[in-house]
């Protein structure tokens, strides 16, 4: 089993059986057909489109809230149909700052901006994207060719991300800040990663949380926490501009960054044969939901989530309809040979931006001049 995020996408062709070359006809259209893109792009050769993993189960975060808070604050999440209709970036402002303000708790919003992978390959990734903006240009770009493509991040939608993360911790007035989008948080979001985000929220201190859908099932009915299954909501990440009207293809629209594992094959295993049968009954829409209700890990086909029974998976079952949008709107991050290098510097300097310790041009202009380093070697 291999980590999407890290592994596929620059294989070593002797190093993994092609499962193009080993799956049956039905199996290989159906993955092609019906799996999340973003799962089967980090699975398959870059060049030659060959399949070299089998997607077995997928991550993407959304947004969770206090529907109680929400609510008390005169807000209708289920009338404006929060749970299945993207928001704009500067609505979620409005009402977080209102909201935060109406129940006085510590945070509006949390979410993971930390200087780490989980800054450069989600969190800003993600919200960039949203916003039209892209680190390589177009999404095909994503995985290669290194060296060959543009490095797009000193442009104006990545700058606006920036911004936009200014005014949520400082306000629009702020120095590098952006107008029009509200404080719903403060700089402590600068050192918060996954389980960081989630302490506030879990013990009732923040009203909005990016996190990823494990965060449900550690909330629910755990560490005394005030959130129940009925007052737990979750809505699809913002955006900015709509979807297709970014800089480049692939950006705009409520935009989840993926994660997820792929089952792949040593070439020299002297049991082939059962490993692929193995593979080919993973590629199930029975077995997905087998593991979905027993382990609650997400299927790579969104239309086996979508049809969930919600009394039979736990406690995300009352949030199917949200993840299934999610599934349909991933982005995966842009691994390749050199990303164990970019990654770091992405991070350092998108960090030093949300600081304010450079200017958003400033950072993204010496991130430009870094990436560039290392995409021509």
């Amino acid at each position: 089993m291999m980590d999407s995020g890290w592994t596929i996408p620059f294989i070593v062709r002797d190093q993994l059986v092609n499962l193009s070359e080993e799956l049956s006809q039905e199996t290989l259209d159906y993955v092609q057909n019906d799996y999340l893109d973003s799962a089967v792009q980090t699975a398959s050769d870059p060049e030659t489109g060959d399949l070299y993993g089998l997607p077995m189960f997928t991550d993407y975060p959304v947004m969770h809230y206090r529907k109680d808070l929400v609510e008390d604050a005169g807000y209708d999440p289920e009338g404006e149909n929060w749970a299945t209709e993207p928001m704009t970036w500067q609505r979620f402002s409005e009402i977080a700052a209102d909201v935060w303000e109406q129940s006085g708790v510590e945070y509006g919003f949390t979410t993971q901006a930390d200087e780490y992978i989980g800054l450069s390959c989600c969190t800003f990734s993600e919200t960039m994207t949203s916003w039209g903006g892209a680190y390589f240009g177009d999404h095909d770009n994503l995985f290669g060719p290194v060296g060959d493509r543009p490095v797009t991040v000193n442009e104006e939608p990545v700058h606006d991300t920036i911004r936009m993360m200014r005014s949520f911790v400082a306000g629009p007035g702020a120095e590098n800040a952006l107008d029009g989008y509200q404080q719903v948080t403060n700089t402590d979001v600068f050192e918060f990663d996954e389980e960081d985000a989630r302490g506030p929220f879990a013990s009732g201190d923040a009203v909005f949380m990016r996190n990823w859908p494990y965060a449900i099932e550690a909330t629910v009915g755990y560490d005394d926490s005030p959130i129940t299954a009925d007052t737990y909501g979750t809505m699809p990440l913002p955006y900015a501009v709509e979807k297709g009207e970014g800089n480049y293809e692939g950006t705009g629209g409520s935009s989840h960054a993926f994660n997820g594992w792929h089952l792949s094959v040593n070439p020299h295993s002297d049991r082939l044969g059962d490993a692929i049968k193995l593979l080919e009954a993973f590629a199930s829409e029975d077995v997905m939901l087998t593991i979905l209700e027993n382990v609650g890990h997400l299927p790579p086909d969104p239309a086996v989530t979508e049809q969930a029974n919600p009394d039979n998976v736990g406690a995300i079952g009352n949030h199917l309809d949200t993840l299934a949008v999610a599934a349909e709107n991933t982005v995966a991050r842009p691994v390749t040979t050199i990303w164990s290098d970019q990654s770091p510097i992405i991070a350092e300097e998108v960090h030093a931006a949300y600081r304010n310790e450079k200017s958003p041009e400033r950072a993204m202009s010496d991130l430009e001049e870094r990436l560039l380093e290392i995409e021509n070697g």
